[in-house]
């Protein structure tokens, strides 16, 4: 999925959002927010796998999270097409007192349809037009996540990403068990099978002076 998670914000205050993946992002985006500066400003923060790109104009944050891969052209328009949508809406005149998710219900479902046209068909018109204002602006900067974070914030961010590993580790654990256990039973059966190989190699090499039976050393004593 190309676009992950976009959202309208009144500074560090969001007014709107919406996830089109399954993994929650809502902690790394929330980070990320308040460490936006409050002028008009546009600027790509890079996060693991992930581009956290936002317009910020009149008092107001256009976010989208997407995978790397996709590039900036496609985020930017989708950021351009949500700003004038909210501009256009009725509720964004009077969302200065709006408090957190003040406007879900009535422009979650903007957002939402949003992501799943650019997710799936993203309109040429709007692709072209950011490439013309990309290309026109050329200070628009990505920066790491990390340099804009302290070491508790890091720490919170990685929790999505530590929930996730810990599954796999302890699959990871299960697997080493069995792995474990195996090995165990292969050393036995080397074991038994290097104890069977030497008794049959020694009684070879008695057979050779006391005869098959070992009868000669036994009548000759």
């Amino acid at each position: 999925m190309s676009l992950i998670h976009a959202l309208v914000a009144r500074g560090s205050t969001i007014l709107a959002e919406h996830q089109a993946g399954k993994r929650d992002f809502s902690h790394a985006t929330e980070t990320i927010l308040t460490k936006i500066p409050l002028n008009d400003s546009k600027l790509t923060y890079v996060w693991e796998q992930y581009l956290f790109h936002y317009v910020s104009e009149g008092g107001y944050i256009y976010l989208v999270m997407a995978d790397d891969a996709v590039g900036r052209r496609m985020p930017f328009a989708f950021l351009a097409d949500l700003q004038r949508k909210f501009s256009a809406a009725p509720s964004s005149s009077s969302s200065g007192e709006t408090p957190v998710h003040g406007l879900q219900g009535s422009f979650g479902p903007t957002i939402s349809a949003l992501l799943h046209q650019y997710n799936t068909s993203p309109p040429v018109d709007e692709l072209t037009r950011a490439r013309s204002e990309l290309d026109q602006v050329k200070d628009i900067m990505v920066q790491n996540v990390e340099q804009i974070l302290n070491r508790g914030e890091r720490i919170e961010l990685l929790v999505d990403k530590t929930d996730v590993m810990a599954g796999q580790a302890t699959a990871f654990r299960r697997g080493a068990r069995t792995v474990r256990r195996q090995m165990w039973w292969r050393n036995q059966k080397i074991l038994a099978l290097s104890i069977i190989v030497g008794l049959i190699i020694l009684w070879i090499i008695a057979a050779q002076f006391c005869g098959a039976g070992l009868n000669q050393c036994s009548s000759r004593s």
